[in-house]
């Protein structure tokens, strides 16, 4: 029970590696009680789990831990990689947090366990997050860009973010910060238009930045209309091999209009 500090070490005796991707949704209007079981969720037990891991009589050679590009902040038509800085932008919620959730690792990394943060981007699949909020509307064809439609999505099909885990499982030369986002991000205008075009419906229907704000508060600057144009350099330069580097081919497979 990771929230009240309780896990049992020996259950994680001997095993080989370690995949941590728990935490609390962030894809709701960010109330206080609502940032602190976010917080709490990430940074207490990636600390919690880190500190026992470093215990161990025998550790794991490896603890893969999700982060996500969020750390980066808004940053508008910049590319981002893994060397761009995290300490220039403006702080916002998610960029504190991504800072403190990697930083909750240390004590892993200080016992000599190599540590892996995958910053994922946002996670394609139509089972939820992102995608299966929007599969409705636009099935509709009410459906459009966020705001102006300007700001860059970064993505990845959840074959890719599997994938992901995988690869930085098993080589050895990643640690630190690896960007878990396909090698092509897009607008938001683009990935509307993509989406329509895959689902054969029209994404003419844009929402605007007020109405984002309105339902979903200080989440939505810092999540929905922020522009994170991130590349995946650390993975490509290891070796991974993207199966959906494309978002029409990545929401065709997803979305069963492939077969």
């Amino acid at each position: 029970d990771p929230a009240a500090g309780r896990l049992d070490p020996e259950q994680l005796e001997a095993v080989d590696a370690v995949v941590h991707l728990a935490g609390e949704n962030v894809g709701t209007r960010w109330t206080a009680e609502r940032k602190r079981r976010i917080r709490e969720s990430r940074i207490k037990g990636t600390r919690l789990l880190a500190e026992t891991l470093a215990r161990l009589r025998r550790p794991p050679r490896v603890l893969v831990s999700a982060s996500a590009i969020g750390v980066y902040g808004s940053r508008g038509d910049e590319i981002l990689t893994e060397s761009s800085s995290t300490l220039d932008t403006p702080p916002d919620f998610l960029v504190e947090l991504g800072r403190e959730w990697e930083g909750a690792t240390e004590p892993a990394r200080s016992a000599g366990i190599r540590v892996v943060h995958l910053r994922f981007g946002i996670v394609l699949t139509p089972a939820g997050g992102a995608l299966g909020r929007m599969l409705p509307p636009f099935r509709l064809g009410a459906g459009g860009a966020l705001g102006s439609g300007r700001q860059w999505v970064s993505w990845v099909a959840m074959d890719d973010a599997v994938g992901a885990i995988h690869h930085a499982l098993m080589t050895e030369s990643l640690s630190g910060a690896v960007n878990a986002t396909a090698p092509a991000p897009v607008t938001s205008r683009e990935f509307a238009r993509t989406l329509g075009g895959v689902l054969g419906r029209p994404a003419l229907v844009p929402t605007p930045a007020f109405a984002l704000r309105l339902l979903f508060g200080e989440m939505a600057d810092a999540a929905l209309l922020a522009s994170q144009r991130v590349l995946p350099e650390r993975l490509t330069e290891s070796g991974y091999r993207f199966r959906y580097p494309e978002l029409a081919g990545a929401l065709r497979h997803l979305l069963g209009a492939d077969r």
